[in-house]
């Protein structure tokens, strides 16, 4: 019987320490940190894509100004030759080049657009998530503290004050105490990591770009 109420005493207090642990704020507050960590590197991926997306898109432009400035000297040298036939065909290239040079313009107003609206909401974000962690922090030191004083109460019962507070009482009423403080601020972390459907998307629009003339 000895070493059954042994071992039954053993099952009992991992029970109660894994019990703790799972009720553990400090742990999910981390987590949602995490996550919005994530979601801003995300944001910032984004820009960085869509930056790329909008330079290339100027080095074809730039292509196509000198393919433009081209085009035109062969008509005015054509016609200077009398050649009203290829000078015909230099002036239909350059409208072609033209009108490519007119649609890069569009898409790159289009992706310099899209970059302001990830910039605005990475620096939103980036706000946000700033305050959390200082309010995390602020929680978990309370949440340790309390703990700490829960424990020297539990190991020395003697030496704790008659008139202790809520949460400094059993760990059953230390823990809800402190996890309901926690609760608020835990659930707008997961309400900011979740909530992406109104944030600007982070890749930027597929264009389709015509092959420039030679």
């Amino acid at each position: 019987m000895g070493m059954v109420s042994r071992f039954t005493t053993i099952v009992k207090a991992k029970a109660n320490k894994a019990l703790d642990r799972a009720e553990d704020p400090r742990e999910t507050l981390d987590y949602s940190y995490e996550k919005q960590l994530e979601l801003v590197q995300k944001v910032r991926r984004g820009v960085a894509e869509v930056a790329t997306s909008k330079k290339r898109l100027e080095l074809q432009a730039a292509k196509l100004e000198q393919s433009v400035e081209k085009l035109d000297g062969q008509a005015r040298a054509a016609l200077q030759a009398g050649r009203e036939d290829l000078a015909r065909v230099a002036l239909e290239r350059k409208k072609g080049a033209q009108v490519q040079l007119q649609d890069l313009d569009a898409q790159r107003e289009q992706l310099q657009a899209e970059q302001d609206k990830l910039v605005l909401a990475e620096q939103k974000l980036t706000a946000k998530v700033e305050a959390f962690r200082t309010r995390k922090e602020t929680i978990k030191a309370q949440y340790t503290a309390a703990e700490a004083q829960t424990k020297i109460g539990e190991a020395w019962p003697w030496t704790a004050p008659r008139t202790r507070c809520r949460r400094c009482r059993p760990a059953r009423a230390r823990s809800t105490s402190c996890w309901s403080r926690a609760r608020s601020t835990t659930s707008a972390a997961r309400a900011a990591t979740t909530s992406t459907a109104s944030w600007p998307s982070c890749r930027p629009p597929a264009a389709s770009i015509r092959s420039s003339p030679g």
